[in-house]
Protein backbone atom coordinates (compact mmCIF):
# COMPACT_ATOMS: atom_id res chain seq x y z
CA UNK A 1 0.00 0.00 0.00
CA UNK A 2 1.34 3.42 -0.91
CA UNK A 3 2.20 5.71 1.93
CA UNK A 4 0.52 9.00 2.55
CA UNK A 5 3.84 10.74 1.95
CA UNK A 6 3.96 9.33 -1.54
CA UNK A 7 0.28 9.19 -2.72
CA UNK A 8 -0.53 7.32 -5.92
CA UNK A 9 -3.16 8.07 -8.67
CA UNK A 10 -5.60 5.72 -6.99
CA UNK A 11 -5.16 7.58 -3.70
CA UNK A 12 -6.16 10.80 -5.39
CA UNK A 13 -9.25 9.12 -6.94
CA UNK A 14 -10.27 7.73 -3.58
CA UNK A 15 -9.92 11.11 -1.94
CA UNK A 16 -12.00 12.68 -4.73
CA UNK A 17 -14.77 10.07 -4.36
CA UNK A 18 -14.89 10.69 -0.64
CA UNK A 19 -15.10 14.42 -1.24
CA UNK A 20 -17.90 14.05 -3.83
CA UNK A 21 -19.80 11.53 -1.69
CA UNK A 22 -19.69 8.24 -3.60
CA UNK A 23 -18.68 6.86 -6.92
CA UNK A 24 -20.65 9.52 -8.86
CA UNK A 25 -21.15 12.00 -6.08
CA UNK A 26 -24.92 11.89 -6.79
CA UNK A 27 -24.35 13.71 -10.10
CA UNK A 28 -25.76 11.09 -12.44
CA UNK A 29 -29.40 11.69 -13.47
CA UNK A 30 -29.35 15.29 -12.25
CA UNK A 31 -29.37 18.73 -13.79
CA UNK A 32 -26.26 20.66 -12.70
CA UNK A 33 -24.62 24.00 -13.47
CA UNK A 34 -21.52 24.06 -15.64
CA UNK A 35 -19.10 26.48 -17.23
CA UNK A 36 -18.02 26.58 -20.86
CA UNK A 37 -14.24 26.19 -20.88
CA UNK A 38 -13.71 25.93 -24.61
CA UNK A 39 -15.52 25.82 -27.97
CA UNK A 40 -13.93 23.69 -30.66
CA UNK A 41 -15.03 21.58 -33.65
CA UNK A 42 -18.76 22.34 -33.14
CA UNK A 43 -18.57 21.16 -29.53
CA UNK A 44 -18.78 23.00 -26.24
CA UNK A 45 -16.37 21.82 -23.51
CA UNK A 46 -18.15 22.13 -20.17
CA UNK A 47 -16.80 21.77 -16.65
CA UNK A 48 -19.40 20.66 -14.09
CA UNK A 49 -16.89 19.97 -11.26
CA UNK A 50 -16.33 16.29 -12.00
CA UNK A 51 -13.08 14.44 -12.57
CA UNK A 52 -13.22 15.34 -16.22
CA UNK A 53 -15.03 17.73 -18.48
CA UNK A 54 -17.80 16.83 -20.86
CA UNK A 55 -18.63 17.66 -24.46
CA UNK A 56 -22.03 18.79 -25.87
CA UNK A 57 -22.83 19.58 -29.50
CA UNK A 58 -23.50 23.24 -30.11
CA UNK A 59 -26.73 22.23 -31.90
CA UNK A 60 -28.26 21.38 -28.52
CA UNK A 61 -27.88 25.01 -27.50
CA UNK A 62 -29.59 26.46 -30.57
CA UNK A 63 -33.23 26.42 -31.78
CA UNK A 64 -33.79 26.21 -35.48
CA UNK A 65 -31.50 28.66 -37.26
CA UNK A 66 -30.74 30.66 -34.10
CA UNK A 67 -27.11 30.98 -32.91
CA UNK A 68 -26.10 29.01 -29.85
CA UNK A 69 -24.91 32.20 -28.17
CA UNK A 70 -22.14 30.52 -26.15
CA UNK A 71 -18.71 31.94 -25.31
CA UNK A 72 -15.95 30.71 -23.06
CA UNK A 73 -17.09 31.32 -19.51
CA UNK A 74 -20.85 31.01 -20.24
CA UNK A 75 -22.86 29.45 -17.42
CA UNK A 76 -25.20 26.66 -18.58
CA UNK A 77 -27.42 23.95 -17.13
CA UNK A 78 -26.78 20.41 -18.31
CA UNK A 79 -28.00 16.93 -17.50
CA UNK A 80 -25.42 14.36 -16.29
CA UNK A 81 -26.04 11.04 -17.99
CA UNK A 82 -22.79 9.45 -16.71
CA UNK A 83 -19.94 10.78 -14.63
CA UNK A 84 -17.37 9.07 -16.81
CA UNK A 85 -17.49 7.11 -20.06
CA UNK A 86 -14.95 4.70 -21.49
CA UNK A 87 -12.78 7.62 -22.57
CA UNK A 88 -12.85 9.16 -19.13
CA UNK A 89 -15.18 12.06 -20.14
CA UNK A 90 -18.42 13.09 -18.45
CA UNK A 91 -21.55 12.33 -20.51
CA UNK A 92 -23.62 15.55 -20.57
CA UNK A 93 -26.85 16.63 -22.37
CA UNK A 94 -28.30 20.07 -22.85
CA UNK A 95 -31.56 18.66 -24.35
CA UNK A 96 -32.15 16.44 -21.31
CA UNK A 97 -31.49 19.36 -19.03
CA UNK A 98 -33.96 21.52 -20.89
CA UNK A 99 -36.52 18.67 -20.91
CA UNK A 100 -36.20 18.06 -17.17
CA UNK A 101 -36.54 21.74 -16.46
CA UNK A 102 -39.55 21.91 -18.74
CA UNK A 103 -41.22 18.99 -16.94
CA UNK A 104 -40.66 20.66 -13.57
CA UNK A 105 -42.20 23.86 -14.87
CA UNK A 106 -45.09 22.09 -16.62
CA UNK A 107 -46.01 20.08 -13.55
CA UNK A 108 -46.20 23.29 -11.54
CA UNK A 109 -48.30 25.06 -14.19
CA UNK A 110 -50.55 22.02 -14.65
CA UNK A 111 -51.24 21.95 -10.93
CA UNK A 112 -52.19 25.63 -10.99
CA UNK A 113 -54.29 25.24 -14.18
CA UNK A 114 -52.20 27.75 -16.10
CA UNK A 115 -51.78 27.90 -19.85
CA UNK A 116 -48.42 26.93 -21.35
CA UNK A 117 -46.69 28.12 -24.48
CA UNK A 118 -45.58 25.75 -27.21
CA UNK A 119 -45.00 25.17 -30.90
CA UNK A 120 -46.65 22.61 -33.18
CA UNK A 121 -43.73 20.99 -34.98
CA UNK A 122 -44.88 17.62 -36.34
CA UNK A 123 -47.71 15.32 -37.38
CA UNK A 124 -48.49 11.95 -35.83
CA UNK A 125 -51.39 9.53 -36.10
CA UNK A 126 -54.49 11.15 -34.67
CA UNK A 127 -52.94 14.58 -34.10
CA UNK A 128 -49.77 16.61 -33.80
CA UNK A 129 -46.62 16.97 -31.65
CA UNK A 130 -46.03 20.13 -29.66
CA UNK A 131 -42.72 21.37 -28.22
CA UNK A 132 -43.30 22.80 -24.76
CA UNK A 133 -39.86 24.36 -24.30
CA UNK A 134 -38.13 20.99 -24.39
CA UNK A 135 -40.94 18.62 -23.45
CA UNK A 136 -42.87 16.95 -26.26
CA UNK A 137 -46.67 16.86 -25.94
CA UNK A 138 -49.47 15.30 -28.01
CA UNK A 139 -52.18 17.53 -29.51
CA UNK A 140 -55.26 15.47 -30.63
CA UNK A 141 -56.80 16.54 -33.94
CA UNK A 142 -60.11 17.32 -32.21
CA UNK A 143 -58.37 19.77 -29.87
CA UNK A 144 -56.77 21.96 -32.53
CA UNK A 145 -59.67 24.40 -32.97
CA UNK A 146 -63.32 24.98 -32.04
CA UNK A 147 -64.31 23.98 -35.56
CA UNK A 148 -62.62 21.31 -37.70
CA UNK A 149 -59.45 22.64 -39.40
CA UNK A 150 -58.56 21.26 -42.81
CA UNK A 151 -55.08 22.84 -43.08
CA UNK A 152 -52.90 23.20 -39.98
CA UNK A 153 -49.87 24.49 -41.89
CA UNK A 154 -50.39 28.15 -40.85
CA UNK A 155 -50.29 27.02 -37.19
CA UNK A 156 -47.01 25.11 -37.45
CA UNK A 157 -43.87 26.42 -35.62
CA UNK A 158 -45.80 29.38 -34.28
CA UNK A 159 -45.63 30.14 -30.54
CA UNK A 160 -49.14 29.89 -29.09
CA UNK A 161 -50.86 29.01 -25.81
CA UNK A 162 -52.08 25.52 -24.91
CA UNK A 163 -53.96 23.98 -22.00
CA UNK A 164 -52.55 20.79 -20.44
CA UNK A 165 -55.30 18.17 -20.26
CA UNK A 166 -53.24 15.29 -18.88
CA UNK A 167 -49.60 14.52 -18.02
CA UNK A 168 -47.71 11.46 -16.74
CA UNK A 169 -43.98 12.08 -16.08
CA UNK A 170 -43.17 8.46 -15.46
CA UNK A 171 -44.42 7.52 -18.93
CA UNK A 172 -43.36 10.80 -20.49
CA UNK A 173 -46.94 11.48 -21.67
CA UNK A 174 -48.43 14.98 -22.02
CA UNK A 175 -51.76 15.78 -23.75
CA UNK A 176 -52.56 19.42 -24.56
CA UNK A 177 -55.47 21.34 -26.12
CA UNK A 178 -55.52 24.50 -28.19
CA UNK A 179 -59.32 24.37 -28.45
CA UNK A 180 -59.79 24.78 -24.68
CA UNK A 181 -57.77 28.00 -24.79
CA UNK A 182 -59.81 29.33 -27.73
CA UNK A 183 -63.11 28.49 -26.02
CA UNK A 184 -62.03 30.15 -22.80
CA UNK A 185 -60.82 33.21 -24.67
CA UNK A 186 -64.00 33.28 -26.69
CA UNK A 187 -66.11 33.07 -23.55
CA UNK A 188 -64.18 35.97 -22.04
CA UNK A 189 -64.66 38.02 -25.19
CA UNK A 190 -68.36 37.13 -25.31
CA UNK A 191 -68.82 38.26 -21.73
CA UNK A 192 -67.11 41.56 -22.49
CA UNK A 193 -69.18 42.09 -25.62
CA UNK A 194 -72.46 41.09 -23.97
CA UNK A 195 -71.80 43.67 -21.25
CA UNK A 196 -71.73 46.30 -23.98
CA UNK A 197 -75.04 45.16 -25.53
CA UNK A 198 -78.58 45.84 -24.35
CA UNK A 199 -82.04 44.59 -25.29
CA UNK A 200 -83.72 46.87 -27.79
CA UNK A 201 -80.40 48.05 -29.21
CA UNK A 202 -80.15 48.33 -33.00
CA UNK A 203 -76.85 47.09 -34.41
CA UNK A 204 -75.27 46.08 -37.73
CA UNK A 205 -74.09 42.51 -38.21
CA UNK A 206 -72.77 40.14 -40.87
CA UNK A 207 -74.63 36.94 -41.80
CA UNK A 208 -72.22 34.06 -41.05
CA UNK A 209 -74.41 30.98 -41.47
CA UNK A 210 -77.93 30.09 -42.63
CA UNK A 211 -80.00 27.14 -41.40
CA UNK A 212 -83.58 26.00 -41.97
CA UNK A 213 -84.73 27.75 -38.81
CA UNK A 214 -82.82 31.02 -39.08
CA UNK A 215 -79.43 32.69 -39.52
CA UNK A 216 -76.41 33.38 -37.30
CA UNK A 217 -75.25 36.99 -37.40
CA UNK A 218 -71.78 38.13 -36.27
CA UNK A 219 -72.13 41.21 -34.08
CA UNK A 220 -68.38 41.86 -33.91
CA UNK A 221 -66.98 38.84 -32.12
CA UNK A 222 -70.20 37.34 -30.83
CA UNK A 223 -72.99 35.63 -32.76
CA UNK A 224 -76.71 36.19 -32.42
CA UNK A 225 -79.57 34.08 -33.78
CA UNK A 226 -82.00 35.70 -36.18
CA UNK A 227 -84.95 33.29 -36.18
CA UNK A 228 -86.91 32.87 -39.39
CA UNK A 229 -90.11 34.10 -37.70
CA UNK A 230 -88.37 37.39 -36.78
CA UNK A 231 -87.08 38.16 -40.29
CA UNK A 232 -90.31 39.58 -41.68
CA UNK A 233 -93.97 39.98 -40.86
CA UNK A 234 -94.82 38.10 -44.03
CA UNK A 235 -94.46 34.32 -44.23
CA UNK A 236 -90.86 33.20 -44.87
CA UNK A 237 -90.50 29.54 -45.83
CA UNK A 238 -86.69 29.57 -45.74
CA UNK A 239 -84.22 32.25 -44.50
CA UNK A 240 -82.46 32.13 -47.89
CA UNK A 241 -85.48 33.92 -49.37
CA UNK A 242 -84.61 37.05 -47.35
CA UNK A 243 -80.83 37.09 -46.68
CA UNK A 244 -77.58 35.53 -47.90
CA UNK A 245 -74.28 34.65 -46.25
CA UNK A 246 -72.04 37.71 -46.12
CA UNK A 247 -74.92 40.22 -46.13
CA UNK A 248 -74.63 43.17 -43.75
CA UNK A 249 -77.97 43.45 -41.97
CA UNK A 250 -79.43 45.85 -39.44
CA UNK A 251 -80.98 43.96 -36.53
CA UNK A 252 -82.51 44.69 -33.18
CA UNK A 253 -81.48 42.82 -30.03
CA UNK A 254 -84.67 41.19 -28.81
CA UNK A 255 -83.38 39.19 -25.87
CA UNK A 256 -80.06 38.50 -24.08
CA UNK A 257 -79.68 35.40 -21.90
CA UNK A 258 -76.84 36.16 -19.49
CA UNK A 259 -76.57 32.56 -18.30
CA UNK A 260 -76.31 30.88 -21.71
CA UNK A 261 -74.87 34.01 -23.41
CA UNK A 262 -77.38 33.58 -26.22
CA UNK A 263 -78.62 36.59 -28.14
CA UNK A 264 -81.90 36.67 -30.06
CA UNK A 265 -82.17 39.12 -32.95
CA UNK A 266 -84.99 40.49 -35.08
CA UNK A 267 -85.37 42.35 -38.36
CA UNK A 268 -89.12 42.73 -38.60
CA UNK A 269 -89.12 44.69 -35.34
CA UNK A 270 -87.55 47.56 -37.29
CA UNK A 271 -90.54 47.67 -39.66
CA UNK A 272 -94.03 49.03 -39.05
CA UNK A 273 -96.42 46.38 -37.74
CA UNK A 274 -99.04 45.58 -40.41
CA UNK A 275 -101.40 44.33 -37.70
CA UNK A 276 -101.91 47.86 -36.39
CA UNK A 277 -105.45 48.88 -37.36
CA UNK A 278 -106.24 45.46 -38.83
CA UNK A 279 -109.74 45.45 -37.28
CA UNK A 280 -110.74 48.57 -39.18
CA UNK A 281 -109.04 47.41 -42.35
CA UNK A 282 -110.73 43.97 -42.38
CA UNK A 283 -114.21 44.25 -40.82
CA UNK A 284 -116.23 41.12 -40.21
CA UNK A 285 -118.26 40.20 -43.30
CA UNK A 286 -115.92 41.97 -45.71
CA UNK A 287 -115.12 40.20 -48.96
CA UNK A 288 -111.39 40.34 -49.72
CA UNK A 289 -108.89 38.71 -52.07
CA UNK A 290 -105.77 36.83 -51.04
CA UNK A 291 -103.15 34.26 -52.01
CA UNK A 292 -102.96 30.74 -50.61
CA UNK A 293 -99.51 30.46 -48.94
CA UNK A 294 -99.71 27.19 -47.04
CA UNK A 295 -102.01 24.16 -46.90
CA UNK A 296 -102.41 21.88 -43.87
CA UNK A 297 -104.77 19.11 -42.86
CA UNK A 298 -106.90 21.53 -40.87
CA UNK A 299 -107.17 24.30 -43.45
CA UNK A 300 -105.35 26.77 -45.70
CA UNK A 301 -103.52 30.02 -44.89
CA UNK A 302 -104.34 32.98 -47.11
CA UNK A 303 -102.12 36.08 -47.28
CA UNK A 304 -104.27 39.20 -47.47
CA UNK A 305 -101.25 41.52 -47.63
CA UNK A 306 -97.57 41.38 -46.68
CA UNK A 307 -97.49 40.25 -43.05
CA UNK A 308 -101.24 39.61 -42.73
CA UNK A 309 -102.42 36.02 -43.03
CA UNK A 310 -105.74 34.43 -42.21
CA UNK A 311 -106.83 30.83 -41.82
CA UNK A 312 -109.62 29.22 -43.80
CA UNK A 313 -110.59 26.26 -41.62
CA UNK A 314 -111.42 23.05 -43.45
CA UNK A 315 -115.05 23.38 -42.32
CA UNK A 316 -115.31 26.77 -44.06
CA UNK A 317 -113.86 25.72 -47.41
CA UNK A 318 -116.81 24.24 -49.32
CA UNK A 319 -120.56 24.02 -48.99
CA UNK A 320 -120.76 20.56 -50.47
CA UNK A 321 -117.32 18.88 -50.11
CA UNK A 322 -117.23 17.54 -46.57
CA UNK A 323 -114.30 15.72 -44.94
CA UNK A 324 -112.03 16.50 -47.90
CA UNK A 325 -108.36 17.52 -47.58
CA UNK A 326 -107.98 21.28 -48.24
CA UNK A 327 -105.39 20.48 -50.93
CA UNK A 328 -108.18 19.05 -53.08
CA UNK A 329 -110.08 22.34 -52.96
CA UNK A 330 -107.32 24.97 -53.26
CA UNK A 331 -103.65 24.98 -54.24
CA UNK A 332 -100.61 26.99 -53.12
CA UNK A 333 -100.25 30.42 -54.82
CA UNK A 334 -103.90 30.33 -55.92
CA UNK A 335 -105.77 33.65 -55.80
CA UNK A 336 -109.03 33.27 -53.87
CA UNK A 337 -111.88 35.44 -52.59
CA UNK A 338 -112.78 34.99 -48.94
CA UNK A 339 -115.09 36.46 -46.32
CA UNK A 340 -113.72 37.79 -42.99
CA UNK A 341 -115.41 35.78 -40.23
CA UNK A 342 -113.46 36.84 -37.13
CA UNK A 343 -110.50 39.10 -36.24
CA UNK A 344 -108.35 38.80 -33.09
CA UNK A 345 -105.64 41.46 -33.29
CA UNK A 346 -104.15 40.50 -29.89
CA UNK A 347 -103.51 36.92 -30.99
CA UNK A 348 -102.84 38.04 -34.59
CA UNK A 349 -105.47 35.71 -35.97
CA UNK A 350 -108.02 36.20 -38.73
CA UNK A 351 -110.63 33.55 -39.49
CA UNK A 352 -111.72 33.45 -43.12
CA UNK A 353 -114.44 31.66 -45.03
CA UNK A 354 -114.03 30.45 -48.59
CA UNK A 355 -117.49 28.98 -49.04
CA UNK A 356 -119.15 32.16 -47.72
CA UNK A 357 -117.76 34.02 -50.73
CA UNK A 358 -120.01 31.85 -52.90
CA UNK A 359 -123.79 31.62 -52.81
CA UNK A 360 -125.31 28.88 -50.69
CA UNK A 361 -126.11 26.15 -53.26
CA UNK A 362 -129.24 25.11 -51.34
CA UNK A 363 -130.57 28.67 -51.50
CA UNK A 364 -129.78 28.79 -55.19
CA UNK A 365 -131.47 25.45 -55.77
CA UNK A 366 -134.57 26.56 -53.88
CA UNK A 367 -134.81 29.65 -56.07
CA UNK A 368 -134.40 27.79 -59.34
CA UNK A 369 -136.31 24.62 -58.40
CA UNK A 370 -139.45 25.40 -56.36
CA UNK A 371 -141.49 22.68 -54.71
CA UNK A 372 -143.36 20.66 -57.35
CA UNK A 373 -140.75 21.16 -60.08
CA UNK A 374 -139.20 18.16 -61.80
CA UNK A 375 -135.45 17.43 -61.67
CA UNK A 376 -133.25 14.78 -63.18
CA UNK A 377 -130.06 13.32 -61.78
CA UNK A 378 -127.85 10.33 -61.16
CA UNK A 379 -128.33 7.94 -58.25
CA UNK A 380 -125.20 8.68 -56.17
CA UNK A 381 -125.90 6.26 -53.37
CA UNK A 382 -128.56 3.83 -52.19
CA UNK A 383 -129.07 3.41 -48.45
CA UNK A 384 -131.44 1.31 -46.40
CA UNK A 385 -133.89 4.20 -46.17
CA UNK A 386 -133.73 5.79 -49.62
CA UNK A 387 -131.83 7.03 -52.65
CA UNK A 388 -129.48 10.04 -52.91
CA UNK A 389 -129.73 11.84 -56.24
CA UNK A 390 -127.08 14.22 -57.62
CA UNK A 391 -128.68 17.57 -58.50
CA UNK A 392 -127.57 20.80 -60.23
CA UNK A 393 -125.30 22.97 -58.07
CA UNK A 394 -123.31 19.97 -56.76
CA UNK A 395 -125.97 19.20 -54.13
CA UNK A 396 -127.79 15.95 -53.37
CA UNK A 397 -131.45 15.27 -52.83
CA UNK A 398 -132.96 12.26 -51.09
CA UNK A 399 -135.87 10.10 -52.21
CA UNK A 400 -137.28 8.30 -49.19
CA UNK A 401 -138.06 4.63 -49.77
CA UNK A 402 -141.77 5.34 -49.34
CA UNK A 403 -141.65 7.88 -52.21
CA UNK A 404 -140.00 5.65 -54.81
CA UNK A 405 -142.99 3.70 -56.15
CA UNK A 406 -146.70 3.05 -55.48
CA UNK A 407 -148.17 -0.18 -54.26
CA UNK A 408 -144.99 -1.98 -53.13
CA UNK A 409 -142.92 -1.98 -49.97
CA UNK A 410 -140.02 0.44 -49.59
CA UNK A 411 -137.55 -2.43 -49.62
CA UNK A 412 -138.91 -3.72 -52.91
CA UNK A 413 -138.87 -0.19 -54.34
CA UNK A 414 -135.18 0.29 -53.39
CA UNK A 415 -134.33 -2.92 -55.20
CA UNK A 416 -135.66 -1.45 -58.46
CA UNK A 417 -132.80 1.12 -58.73
CA UNK A 418 -129.02 0.99 -58.70
CA UNK A 419 -126.09 3.41 -58.29
CA UNK A 420 -125.29 5.41 -61.44
CA UNK A 421 -128.83 5.21 -62.84
CA UNK A 422 -130.38 8.41 -64.26
CA UNK A 423 -133.79 9.09 -62.71
CA UNK A 424 -136.41 11.81 -62.57
CA UNK A 425 -138.05 13.12 -59.42
CA UNK A 426 -140.23 15.91 -58.15
CA UNK A 427 -139.08 18.41 -55.49
CA UNK A 428 -141.09 17.86 -52.32
CA UNK A 429 -139.26 20.14 -49.89
CA UNK A 430 -136.05 22.23 -49.56
CA UNK A 431 -134.63 22.97 -46.08
CA UNK A 432 -131.80 25.49 -46.65
CA UNK A 433 -130.82 25.68 -42.99
CA UNK A 434 -130.43 21.91 -42.63
CA UNK A 435 -129.09 21.59 -46.19
CA UNK A 436 -131.69 18.97 -47.12
CA UNK A 437 -133.67 18.43 -50.31
CA UNK A 438 -136.57 15.94 -50.28
CA UNK A 439 -137.55 14.35 -53.57
CA UNK A 440 -140.29 11.98 -54.75
CA UNK A 441 -140.27 9.62 -57.71
CA UNK A 442 -143.65 7.93 -57.44
CA UNK A 443 -145.37 11.31 -57.69
CA UNK A 444 -144.36 11.36 -61.36
CA UNK A 445 -146.14 8.10 -62.14
CA UNK A 446 -149.16 8.34 -64.44
CA UNK A 447 -152.38 8.89 -62.49
CA UNK A 448 -150.60 9.85 -59.24
CA UNK A 449 -152.87 12.14 -57.17
CA UNK A 450 -151.95 15.77 -57.16
CA UNK A 451 -151.53 17.68 -53.95
CA UNK A 452 -154.89 18.74 -52.47
CA UNK A 453 -156.86 16.15 -54.43
CA UNK A 454 -157.66 13.95 -51.43
CA UNK A 455 -161.27 13.20 -50.57
CA UNK A 456 -163.25 14.27 -47.56
CA UNK A 457 -161.89 13.39 -44.19
CA UNK A 458 -165.08 11.54 -43.21
CA UNK A 459 -165.03 8.88 -45.84
CA UNK A 460 -161.58 9.30 -47.26
CA UNK A 461 -160.92 8.85 -50.94
CA UNK A 462 -159.35 10.35 -54.03
CA UNK A 463 -161.40 12.85 -56.00
CA UNK A 464 -164.97 11.49 -56.31
CA UNK A 465 -164.03 7.97 -55.22
CA UNK A 466 -164.52 6.77 -51.68
CA UNK A 467 -163.57 3.87 -49.50
CA UNK A 468 -165.53 0.59 -50.14
CA UNK A 469 -166.49 1.87 -53.60
CA UNK A 470 -166.34 -0.76 -56.38
CA UNK A 471 -164.75 0.58 -59.56
CA UNK A 472 -163.59 -0.82 -62.87
CA UNK A 473 -159.82 -0.67 -63.29
CA UNK A 474 -157.42 -1.42 -66.14
CA UNK A 475 -154.23 -3.43 -65.62
CA UNK A 476 -151.18 -1.24 -66.31
CA UNK A 477 -148.45 -3.62 -65.20
CA UNK A 478 -148.21 -7.19 -63.97
CA UNK A 479 -145.69 -7.76 -61.17
CA UNK A 480 -144.79 -10.66 -58.91
CA UNK A 481 -146.30 -8.82 -55.97
CA UNK A 482 -149.54 -7.86 -57.68
CA UNK A 483 -151.06 -5.58 -60.31
CA UNK A 484 -150.56 -1.88 -61.03
CA UNK A 485 -154.00 -0.64 -62.13
CA UNK A 486 -155.76 2.57 -63.09
CA UNK A 487 -159.34 3.72 -62.75
CA UNK A 488 -160.68 4.36 -66.22
CA UNK A 489 -158.32 5.79 -68.83
CA UNK A 490 -156.95 8.76 -66.89
CA UNK A 491 -158.05 8.16 -63.31
CA UNK A 492 -156.04 7.50 -60.20
CA UNK A 493 -153.57 4.65 -60.24
CA UNK A 494 -153.23 2.12 -57.49
CA UNK A 495 -152.04 -1.35 -56.63
CA UNK A 496 -153.74 -4.69 -56.01
CA UNK A 497 -151.63 -6.91 -53.81
CA UNK A 498 -151.21 -10.53 -54.74
CA UNK A 499 -153.25 -11.62 -51.68
CA UNK A 500 -156.11 -9.32 -52.77
CA UNK A 501 -156.52 -10.78 -56.26
CA UNK A 502 -159.07 -13.34 -55.07
CA UNK A 503 -160.37 -15.48 -52.19
CA UNK A 504 -158.89 -18.71 -53.52
CA UNK A 505 -155.15 -19.38 -53.85
CA UNK A 506 -155.54 -20.14 -57.56
CA UNK A 507 -157.04 -16.71 -58.09
CA UNK A 508 -154.05 -15.01 -56.40
CA UNK A 509 -151.72 -15.54 -59.32
CA UNK A 510 -150.78 -12.23 -61.07
CA UNK A 511 -149.73 -14.08 -64.20
CA UNK A 512 -153.35 -14.93 -65.01
CA UNK A 513 -153.93 -11.25 -65.83
CA UNK A 514 -152.74 -9.26 -68.83
CA UNK A 515 -151.90 -5.60 -69.39
CA UNK A 516 -155.00 -3.79 -70.63
CA UNK A 517 -157.38 -6.27 -69.03
CA UNK A 518 -160.28 -4.71 -67.10
CA UNK A 519 -161.67 -5.99 -63.83
CA UNK A 520 -163.80 -4.79 -60.93
CA UNK A 521 -162.18 -4.09 -57.58
CA UNK A 522 -163.09 -2.37 -54.32
CA UNK A 523 -161.24 0.65 -52.95
CA UNK A 524 -160.14 -0.56 -49.52
CA UNK A 525 -158.14 2.48 -48.48
CA UNK A 526 -155.71 5.22 -49.37
CA UNK A 527 -151.99 5.57 -48.60
CA UNK A 528 -150.49 8.74 -47.09
CA UNK A 529 -150.32 10.29 -50.57
CA UNK A 530 -154.08 9.60 -51.02
CA UNK A 531 -153.38 6.99 -53.64
CA UNK A 532 -156.10 4.27 -53.60
CA UNK A 533 -155.46 0.64 -52.76
CA UNK A 534 -157.74 -1.93 -54.49
CA UNK A 535 -158.87 -5.44 -53.65
CA UNK A 536 -160.76 -8.02 -55.74
CA UNK A 537 -161.01 -10.26 -52.69
CA UNK A 538 -162.80 -7.57 -50.67
CA UNK A 539 -165.21 -6.99 -53.55
CA UNK A 540 -166.02 -10.72 -53.67
CA UNK A 541 -166.64 -10.88 -49.94
CA UNK A 542 -168.85 -7.79 -50.06
CA UNK A 543 -170.91 -9.14 -52.96
CA UNK A 544 -171.38 -12.48 -51.20
CA UNK A 545 -172.56 -10.76 -48.08
CA UNK A 546 -174.95 -8.59 -50.08
CA UNK A 547 -176.40 -11.60 -51.90
CA UNK A 548 -177.04 -13.44 -48.68
CA UNK A 549 -178.82 -10.44 -47.22
CA UNK A 550 -180.92 -9.96 -50.34
CA UNK A 551 -181.89 -13.52 -51.21
CA UNK A 552 -181.96 -15.06 -47.79
CA UNK A 553 -179.65 -17.05 -45.66
CA UNK A 554 -178.59 -20.61 -46.20
CA UNK A 555 -180.99 -21.69 -43.41
CA UNK A 556 -183.96 -21.53 -45.90
CA UNK A 557 -182.67 -24.67 -47.59
CA UNK A 558 -181.05 -22.93 -50.60
CA UNK A 559 -177.29 -23.43 -51.00
CA UNK A 560 -174.84 -20.53 -51.18
CA UNK A 561 -174.22 -21.42 -54.82
CA UNK A 562 -177.93 -21.21 -55.60
CA UNK A 563 -178.16 -17.80 -53.92
CA UNK A 564 -175.16 -16.41 -55.83
CA UNK A 565 -176.40 -17.92 -59.08
CA UNK A 566 -179.78 -16.28 -58.66
CA UNK A 567 -178.12 -12.99 -57.87
CA UNK A 568 -175.95 -13.18 -60.96
CA UNK A 569 -178.99 -13.89 -63.17
CA UNK A 570 -180.71 -10.80 -61.91
CA UNK A 571 -177.63 -8.72 -62.46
Amino acid sequence: MASIANPTRDDFAKLLDEQLGGADGGFEGRVVHGTVTAIENGMAIIDVGLKSEGRISLREFSRGEEDHGLVVGSEVEVFVDRVENSEGEAMLSRDRARREAAWDKLESEFGEGKRVEGRIFGRVKGGFTVDLDGAVAFLPGSQVDIRPVRDVTPLMDMPQPFQILKMDRRRGNIVVSRRAVLEETRAEQRSELIDKLAEGQVIDGVVKNITDYGAFVDLGGIDGLLHVTDMSYKRVNHPGEVINIGDVVKVQIIRINAETQRISLGMKQLESDPWDGVVAKYPIGAKVSGTVTNITEYGAFVELEAGIEGLVHVSEMSWTKKNVHPGKIVSTSQEVEVIVLEVDSDKRRISLGLKQAQRNPWEEFADTHPVGSTVEGEVKNATEFGLFIGLPGDVDGMVHMSDIAWGISGEDALALHRKGEEVKAVVLDVDVEKERISLGMKQLEKGAPAAGSAGASSGGGSGAHKRNEVVTVTVLEVRDGGLEVQIGDDGATGFIKRSDLGRDRDEQRPDRFQVGQKLDAMIIGFDRSKKPNFSVKARQIAEEKQAVEQYGSSDSGASLGDILGEALKKQ
